[in-house]
């Protein structure tokens, strides 16, 4: 999955999950500051991530997450096939 289509599908789930507007969602955008993810919005996301992986994922892994492209980032590295990001 290339990290465009990994953002597109991020769009999606929080456009669906949290109804956040897709206009607010770019890679720029900072979860807590801009699109208001908190904590227990952070854990319910990494939960839905977990079917593009087949696996769990490790909340460790998103410490450093800060913005939408984090995610990507950090998911993209994650993936089965790609070199660690």
């Amino acid at each position: 999955m290339t990290k465009n289509a990994l953002f597109d599908r991020i769009v999606k789930i929080l456009k669906d999950s949290f109804e956040i507007e897709p206009v607010r969602i770019t890679p720029q955008a900072r979860l807590y500051d801009d699109l208001d993810i908190d904590s227990i919005d952070a854990v319910d996301l990494i939960v839905q991530l977990k079917p593009l992986l087949g696996r769990n994922l490790q909340p460790e892994a998103f410490k450093s997450v800060r913005t939408v492209q984090d995610i990507v980032d950090v998911v993209h590295g994650l993936l089965p096939g790609q070199a660690a990001a």
